[in-house]
């Protein structure tokens, strides 16, 4: 047997106060009957004994049966053994102005990929997930956690704007194997997704690969965007949106280093994915957690049987049984 809640068990300390109160509120200041001649009454001292220690009993009986209940006593019985699958994952993702290209539909690609990855967390159990955001440089939204709802409420205030500008590929990575280098997981995995070249940051992204590579983890790698790029929108201070545009006048076009990316999942021993739409990125999440699934047992209470319901009749009946004293047995003239 097991308590929930064993905290409540402090409420014991009561019981000494409710005697004080009896003590003081007790028979000798009820209504009384006065008489010339006290032989007439010699053995309500005794009554009046009985009175208060079997009134006492049965509070004391009431209170300590309320107390347990809110300890919420347990039964546990019988184990099972459970498989399940969990691995430590940081996400890193793309934040840079190239982000807002709109050929991802219904809006742009930071848009969409923030509701793939919330899609993703939806179907993590057991798995610890992080959050990495970059752009000229890095920086961890949420550390490893499993509390998922916090992680998705973090996710949903990232936006373009809150790094400077650019693309530090490396220092993201470098970033994610900080923060799983002290996990004792089986399977640790970084999920890089970007639309951009390394242009920005200290750390070249083939060096961060092979320090994930060195610390056992695996990189997977994610190219989004169209064949060809993608105009990327600006809008300015007006509120009026136009797109970027090259000194000649051209328009400056998404560019993704693809070779980089392939060398990284290489190097790591993952995969290089490339998204061009909305679909294709859920499935490439979707297959990542396919793959990364580690099998582990674990051996737990198979049913734990709430007591409280059948102890709280006891209560019930004692404070019935009080009431049928005071009322009946006990019965005081007013």
């Amino acid at each position: 047997m097991r308590l929930d809640s064993p905290l409540f068990l402090f409420g014991l300390a009561l019981i000494p106060l409710l005697y004080r109160y009896m003590l003081r509120e007790g028979p000798e200041r009820s209504a009384a009957i006065r008489y010339s001649d006290t032989d007439y009454i010699s053995g309500s001292v005794a009554v009046k004994k009985n009175y208060f220690s079997t009134i006492f009993g049965l509070r004391t009986f009431c209170l300590v049966i309320l107390i347990l209940a809110l300890a919420r006593p347990q039964l546990e019985k019988g184990f099972e053994t459970i498989t399940g699958e969990g691995i430590d994952i940081m996400l890193a993702l793309d934040i840079s102005g190239s982000m807002q290209a709109e050929d991802f539909k219904p809006r742009n690609r930071l848009y969409v990929a923030k509701q793939v990855v919330s899609d993703f967390l939806t179907r993590v159990e057991n798995d610890r997930v992080g959050l990495v955001v970059f752009a000229a440089r890095s920086f961890t939204r949420c550390p490893l956690t499993l509390d998922y709802d916090i992680l998705k409420s973090m996710l949903e205030d990232v936006d373009i704007g809150m790094i400077e500008d650019g693309t530090a590929i490396g220092l993201a990575l470098a970033n994610c194997v900080a923060r799983l280098r002290e996990s004792d997981a089986k399977s640790k995995v970084i999920i890089l997704l970007t639309d951009g070249v390394n242009n920005r940051g200290e750390i070249d992204p083939l060096t961060a690969a092979s320090l994930a590579k060195a610390a056992g983890m695996r990189v997977y790698t994610i190219g989004v965007g169209k064949e060809g790029g993608a105009p990327i929108p600006i809008v300015d201070r007006y509120g009026r949106k136009r797109y970027a545009t090259n000194p000649d006048g051209s328009l400056v076009m998404t560019e993704l280093d693809e070779e980089t990316l392939k060398q990284i999942a290489s190097i790591t021993g993952g995969r290089y994915y490339r998204a061009t739409n909305e679909q294709a990125l859920d499935e490439i999440y979707k297959r990542i957690l396919e793959m990364e699934k580690t099998a582990f047992e674990v051996r737990r209470f198979k049913h734990r049987k709430e007591l409280a319901p059948y102890i709280l009749p006891l209560a019930v009946l004692a404070m019935l049984f009080e009431v049928a004293l005071v009322n009946v047995i006990w019965r005081k003239i007013p």
